[in-house]
């Protein structure tokens, strides 16, 4: 196969054009396109609190991404209540949540008969900055676990902030313990392209002086009649966009101006096809069959429906019985109340005709004892009667 291809390459014609068409336009075409259209790119800080993401990103884009404060001046008094639920956590996992729901959004939007991808806010992550403390020793174990499970969704790029703390003898070594901790720990961090002719030079060097120490301030100082931005240090001032001072200008360059695009790329074709590709395996989906023979989406659905089709008359059969089953046991139960519910009715109808006889009979008893009381006062008065006529004939 592969001499064929060679042969089919052999063969290939170059043709001369005879004038101009135009292909050199297709770049400024595509800028035109994003200018008009716009284009996301999302950016997640990670570290610990207080070591200055929200600073360094109103650095780096040169505005505050803070809400406003509240006015002094309001005319009437009101109270605001806001309520806010704190929750301490040392692990990686609600990052890396957050981070599928926002592939598991853009699959949704993918999976759908009627996409509007063109026109979709693509909120999955394009680079995650992670900011790491200037300790000049070794990296906490806790940094190593989060980069380590996270480098699989998310471009890392590592970032030493608060660089003015720590001397630039101490900086560099702790650059060169950082990056061989993360080699040694089998950590993937971003590394620039250089296959591309125009910034592989840059790119190469820029790889060499991973991780970047960063110093951000949105505060102005006059340092020779220019206001530039800077930190103000009780030992100095350390300007923001010198790179004698930190590699602030560096980041920038390579995050915004070099490897936007690519930073881009790589999250759609690397790490959100590696979640859609483990998210189809799930659901059984594979590109290969019992054989490791190339199977096609259609057969696997085919074969999928069928196995679902079987599952679904196999728990039918199983809800059959199962009724039946119930059924039975109801009767069974029914015929049981209904047998004893008869057997109460022919108890009490048993016992009307006894308790009917006893009625009686102590009717006759009553009867009877009145009968006596009667003849013996029958009695008494019939011989009282005749003593009284004897005394009267004497």
């Amino acid at each position: 196969m592969a001499s064929s291809e060679v042969k089919k390459g052999k063969n290939i014609c170059s043709l001369t054009m005879s004038s101009h068409v135009g292909f050199e336009s297709l770049p400024d075409q595509l800028v035109n396109r994003s200018i008009q259209q716009g284009f996301c790119f999302n950016i997640l800080c990670v570290g610990e609190t207080g070591i200055g993401k929200s600073t360094l990103t109103d650095t780096l884009f040169n505005t505050n991404f803070e809400d406003q404060e509240s006015s002094h001046f309001c005319p009437p008094v009101k109270l605001k209540a806001q309520t806010y639920k704190l929750q301490e956590s040392n692990s990686y996992q609600p990052i890396a949540d957050y981070i599928d729901a926002q592939f598991e959004a853009y699959l949704q939007e993918e999976m759908k008969i009627k996409q509007s991808l063109f026109n979709y806010h693509d909120s999955r992550i394009h680079v995650c900055l992670y900011f790491l403390s200037p300790t000049g020793h070794s990296l906490k174990t806790l940094d190593l676990l989060t980069m380590k499970n996270l480098d699989s969704k998310m471009n890392i790029i590592p970032v030493i902030a608060k660089a003015d703390t720590i001397s630039k003898t101490e900086l560099q070594k702790f650059k060169i313990k950082l990056m061989s901790e993360l080699v040694s720990n089998g950590v993937q961090i971003y590394q620039f392209p250089t296959d591309d002719d125009t910034v592989a030079r840059i790119n190469a060097a820029m790889n060499g002086q991973l991780s970047f120490a960063v110093v951000g301030s949105m505060d102005e100082v006059k340092i020779r009649n220019k206001m530039v931005k800077a930190h103000q240090d009780p030992w100095g001032v350390v300007q923001v966009e010198n790179e004698n001072h930190c590699d602030f200008v560096k980041l920038r360059e390579m995050l915004i101006c070099k490897n936007m695009e690519d930073l881009r790329k790589q999250t759609h074709t690397r790490h959100y096809k590696l979640y859609r590709r483990c998210k189809s395996e799930e659901m059984g989906f594979s590109d290969v069959g019992p054989e490791n023979k190339p199977v096609s989406l259609q057969e696997t659905y085919e074969a999928k429906r069928h196995e679902f089709h079987g599952e679904r008359q196999r728990k039918e059969e199983e809800m059959k019985q199962m009724s039946v089953q119930r059924v039975k046991e109801k009767e069974a139960i029914l015929k049981e109340a209904k047998f004893e519910h008869l057997k109460r009715v022919h108890q009490e109808e048993r016992m009307k005709p006894e308790e009917k006889r006893r009625i009686l009979d102590k009717e006759i008893i009553d009867f009877s004892k009145k009968k006596a009381t009667c003849e013996i006062f029958q009695t008494q008065s019939f011989l009282a009667t005749g003593s009284n006529l004897r005394k009267d004939k004497d």
